[in-house]
């Protein structure tokens, strides 16, 4: 959901993927009252006056004035500091945002509250940050010949009006004031509402508490405690969070294989380790997220904090990358693809009753920038292309098959450098096991699910992201309609609020 920020042209951040650059300098340099400064050297200037008529001749002659020359340097070291203040500032609080993440999130000094009335930089002093965020969209079908619900139970996003609200919030503290360089502490909470469960559901808990730390060098990575896959692997969201699945979280191939996410997190370890500059491998276990879905895992573990639910056992992620920054005449580039093993109880599809105790998935994603707008001042705007295909065994998942094709821009107009527009194409395949379950029950299936959606994300001001969009989807129910249900047309927005 956060790709319509994931620009380097956007951001000033640390690159997605990359290694945590260390504590920022520790010098503090304090913001000087501009008022009292100015009084004061003005009040130097007035008592300098009765010297200044006899020294013109000297000062004509090519000699200067002492009260005078000490005045003019008061006021350039003052305008010097100022002036290097809210860099430093910014420096100071982005070397306090959460680590390890692969997505740029938006720094503190790009947030409606970069300063806060000061308590930012006050917690600063004692190696406190914060990020906070508001992410709320929204969906819903124009198509009136479409079946707005089917006896009361909507089967897609967007079929009746749908919306989802996340408010989010993380804490860090930075353990390089102790002797651990590098070293981070995180805890985050998150509060969910929506009207349509498998886009949330509504829940009040944990989100992430971790710990951060470098090794080797920063050659490795190291993250433990209650993690949230979804921003440590894959990122689905490159292309722009309105070109999401219509069918929710709960529909996406790593979601039903057991990935965790914001609202979902699960204890594990995470470790990547940077190959060099460009190439990395990435590795996670820990413990999946129910098979029975994320409705079962929030109703059996509301709080997060549990360290297993039923039917629930472990997640094995690996993946390996390649990923370039952009800089003057060079695109960028990101290249990812990896495998899951889930030693979960699975229902079968293919033996109906039982369960099976594995399962996995497998997923290769690339996006390239083709065009810079601007390479030599900000080298990240331009035209991006990509494709995602993921796969996942029909035995066990209803999801068998995804494909995904995306053409974005960002920055294109000089005028609004921050903004990104994207068309993606989608194709949804249902697994042939839970085709043929659902058939033999008499009920009405179809193979796949294709989708298009333009969307166009603007930032409105520092700290606040809005987008729009309209996404045309083919069969918009899973894998069982009804005769009438036709095709969506699902007028999409959402409302970003970074603090």
């Amino acid at each position: 959901m956060f790709s319509d920020i994931d620009s380097n042209a956007r951001l000033p951040v640390r690159p997605a993927g990359a290694p945590s650059t260390g504590r920022a300098t520790q010098l503090r340099v304090r913001r000087l009252p501009v008022r009292p400064l100015l009084l004061v050297n003005l009040a130097a200037l007035l008592c300098a006056t009765p010297q200044l008529h006899a020294a013109d001749q000297q000062t004509a002659q090519g000699g200067s004035d002492p009260v005078v020359d000490a005045v003019n340097r008061t006021q350039i070291a003052n305008d010097a500091a100022l002036s290097r203040a809210p860099a430093e500032q910014a420096a100071r609080w982005a070397n306090l945002m959460p680590r390890g993440f692969n997505l740029s999130l938006p720094p503190p000094s790009e947030t409606i509250l970069p300063e806060a009335g000061g308590l930012r930089d006050k917690l600063a002093d004692y190696g406190i940050g914060w990020f906070g965020m508001n992410v709320t969209s929204a969906a819903n079908n124009l198509l009136s010949g479409s079946a707005k619900s089917l006896h009361g139970q909507r089967q897609y996003n967007g079929q009746t009006f749908t919306y989802v609200d996340n408010l989010y919030m993380g804490v860090t503290y930075d353990l390089a004031q102790h002797g651990i360089p590098d070293g981070q502490i995180y805890l985050a909470g998150m509060f969910t509402r929506t009207n349509w469960a498998p886009m949330g559901p509504n829940k009040f808990g944990l989100s992430e508490a971790s710990y951060y730390q470098t090794l080797f060098n920063k050659r490795l990575e190291v993250k433990l405690g209650y993690l949230i896959s979804t921003w440590e692997f894959i990122n689905t969201n490159v292309g722009g969070s309105l070109s999401t699945s219509v069918f929710g979280a709960s529909g996406s191939i790593p979601i039903q294989g057991g990935y965790s996410n914001n609202a979902t997190p699960t204890p594990g370890i995470v470790l990547k380790y940077n190959i060099n500059k460009n190439w990395y491998a990435k590795a996670t276990a820990e413990r999946a997220v129910n098979p029975d879905g994320l409705t079962k895992e929030i109703h059996e573990n509301p709080t997060s904090f549990k360290f297993t639910t039923v039917n629930s056992g472990a997640l094995y992620i690996g993946e390996l990358g390649y990923q370039r920054n952009p800089s003057e005449g060079v695109a960028q580039e990101w290249i990812r693809g990896g495998a899951a093993y889930n030693t979960s109880s699975y229902n079968s599809f293919e033996n109906l009753g039982t369960r099976v105790g594995h399962n996995s998935w497998y997923y290769l994603l690339a996006d390239r920038q083709l065009w810079q707008k601007s390479p030599a001042g900000s080298p990240g705007r331009g035209l991006y292309i990509g494709a995602s295909v993921m796969y996942a065994p029909p035995y066990a998942n209803a999801v068998s098959q995804y494909y995904e094709l995306r053409l974005y821009a960002k920055g294109i107009f000089d005028s609004r450098p921050y903004d990104m527009i994207s068309l993606v194409a989608t194709d949804t395949v249902w697994g042939r096991d839970a085709m043929n379950y659902y058939a033999s029950k008499g009920s009405l299936v179809h193979r796949d699910s294709m989708a298009i959606t333009l969307s166009y994300s603007a930032r409105v001001t520092r700290g606040v992201y809005a987008g729009i969009g309209l996404g045309y989807v083919n069969h918009p129910t899973s894998i069982v309609y009804q005769t009438g249900t036709g095709s969506a047309l699902n007028l999409l927005g959402n409302l970003n609020i970074f603090f």
